[in-house]
């Protein structure tokens, strides 16, 4: 497992198995040092010693300090993510530990990644678990099978659900084809949050591979899945293709996914759409769903008065 290697290495990189710690001369004086060299275009140091006083740095009460300790230790790279791990993992300073995960955002080591996840569920601080996901999205397509996790575990917050699927909608911009096996998860809560991570591809119209999985979304066993599936194609910039593709949703068995086939009608200008919005608002029973049928009515009928 990486995340017992790694904090191990870390350790024993400690003076008597606790975190180095320096004082505020100290740390001054190493900021200055590491300053100069970055600047004369040197790498800093990278034994053991001086990765531990970086690291310790990460904890000085002075912003541009602990930003000059980040900078030094992103330049150092993979030799530093063990001792970062083990500070995002253990460190009782909350701004060591939320340093350490923005640091770690600099390095981009998969090898960090059980260590992020750990602190994405279980850090009490919610900088830390911002920073921690953060720095899984910037790993990459890596990240998605731990990022998927988090969503299908019931014991996941809501802050966590949010934070994963932002993550899952960065990596999916940069790496999609990471995301289409998850489209056809047996998870609907998977399926869900690949569709709308791929919400830059399908936008562009430019994949026809997304294209296909959120045409397949829109008939999902899942009323979430089909909603969000309804709410990606509003964010499309073709209604001649969209529109055909909406209108059998007005006629869903879930009422939420009705709404959303009728905000992305209106969201679409699709005027064409009107007698399938006024056939569905005609038979309609639920009043949140007329309320949202006849706004996207009255917006389109008068969009180009």
């Amino acid at each position: 497992m990486l995340f017992p290697l790694l904090v191990s290495e870390a350790h024993s990189l400690s003076v008597n198995g606790q975190p180095q710690q320096l004082n505020e001369q100290e740390a001054s004086q190493l900021a200055d040092e590491l300053k100069q060299q970055l600047r004369n275009g040197n790498l800093p140091p990278s034994d053991a010693d001086a990765i531990e006083k970086m690291v310790a740095g990460l904890g000085d009460p002075r912003g541009l300090m602990r930003l000059t300790f980040a900078e030094s230790l992103g330049v150092v790279g993979k030799a530093a993510v063990p001792s970062l791990c083990r500070a995002l993992s253990s460190h009782e300073s909350v701004t060591v530990r939320r340093a350490a995960a923005k640091t770690l955002t600099l390095i981009e080591d998969p090898r960090a990644l059980p260590v992020l996840l750990e602190a994405l569920r279980g850090d009490p601080d919610p900088v830390v678990q911002g920073s921690a996901v953060g720095a899984m999205a910037a790993v990459g397509a890596e990240a998605i099978p731990l990022l998927l996790d988090v969503l299908i575990q019931p014991e996941s917050t809501a802050m966590q659900l949010g934070l994963a699927s932002w993550a899952l909608a960065f990596v999916g911009a940069r790496a999609p084809e990471a995301l289409r096996d998850a489209a056809a998860s047996e998870h609907a809560e998977i399926r869900c949050a690949a569709i709308a991570a791929l919400g830059d591809q399908i936008q562009s119209l430019a994949d026809d591979v997304a294209k296909d999985l959120v045409v397949g979304a829109l008939s999902d066993v899942d009323a979430d899945v089909r909603a969000e599936a309804a709410t990606l194609l509003g964010k499309l910039h073709d209604p001649d293709w969209a529109a055909p593709q909406l209108e059998p949703l007005l006629h869903d068995a879930v009422g939420q996914v009705r709404k959303n086939a009728a905000l992305s009608l209106m969201k679409l200008r699709a005027s064409g759409s009107i007698p399938a919005l006024q056939t569905r608002f005609e038979g309609e029973t639920q009043s949140d769903v007329q309320a949202v049928l006849s706004l996207a009515i009255n917006q389109l009928s008068h969009q180009d008065a």
